[in-house]
């Protein structure tokens, strides 16, 4: 068998990607980002508070009430564990709900958190891949997914699984940390995240490698006219996308017609 001659391949002839910064073979990425979130699946909530300095569920309110939910409604919350974009959909009326991610940590914590809000009913838990997801074609109206996408391995299969499980008029909306566009402000937002960040992860979680991955993580992000462009090309229509926090995060979404 002839070595792979794509340049995004390593010297293995394996196509490699982002872990952060480092370039990984393609193979080992998801359990790399599995092990990150294994460890900081506890402080998952703490470690959005940190990332955004508590905004984080300014953030998620405002993505939910974009998505409108309504009684009926069936959504997919892929890469969402803790619930967090679950409960908020179930509260502001949503009909049912499907939290999938890869990680089972991230599922144990969502699930006591359920138990601890009294959320059991409409709600199902199940271990996915954003990639080849467990569902059939067609069977959800709405699709979500929140600081998950950049993690991914090949976007732009997630994005195909979206679409083909969403049903034609269901909308794909997407929350994601993203480049900011106020001039003067990413110097300071570079030296948090770089500088501060780092530090804090190992003060609080015991763990600044975890952190420093999750700031590389957000740089290697494509900008928002990129990531809009991906998400056209998977299919979707009336793509538009809206900064929050002068872009330190964007909603993203667009329709399957």
């Amino acid at each position: 068998m002839s070595k792979n001659t794509d340049p995004a391949a390593g010297e293995t002839g394996e196509n490699t990607t982002h872990f952060g910064f480092r370039d990984v073979p393609e193979s080992q990425k998801a359990s790399m980002v599995r092990e990150v979130f294994d460890t900081v699946a506890s402080k998952y909530d703490l470690m959005n508070d940190l990332m955004s300095g508590g905004v984080h569920r300014l953030w998620k309110d405002s993505f939910i009430n974009e998505l409108k939910p309504r009684p009926g409604m069936k959504l997919l919350d892929v890469a969402g564990g803790t619930g967090d974009i679950a409960f908020r959909f179930l509260k502001n009326g949503g009909g049912s709900v499907t939290v999938c991610d890869i990680n089972y940590e991230m599922l144990h914590v969502g699930r006591d958190r359920a138990v601890d809000h009294g959320i059991l009913k409409n709600i199902n838990w199940t271990v996915g891949d954003a990639q080849k997801l467990p569902l059939p074609d067609q069977s959800v109206d709405a699709y979500t997914i929140a600081f998950g996408i950049r993690n991914v391995t090949r976007i732009e299969e997630a994005l195909s699984e979206a679409y083909r499980v969403l049903r034609p008029g269901g909308k794909f909306q997407c929350l994601e940390f993203s480049k900011v566009v106020v001039p003067g402000f990413d110097k300071l937002y570079d030296t948090y995240s770089f500088k501060l960040l780092p530090e804090i992860g190992r003060f609080i979680a015991g763990n600044r490698e975890a952190y420093q991955y999750l700031a590389e993580s957000i740089r290697k992000f494509p900008e928002q006219e990129t990531f809009a462009s991906m998400i056209r090309a998977a299919g979707f229509e009336r793509v538009k996308y809206r900064n929050l926090s002068g872009g330190i995060a964007a909603i993203h979404s667009g329709w399957r017609i």
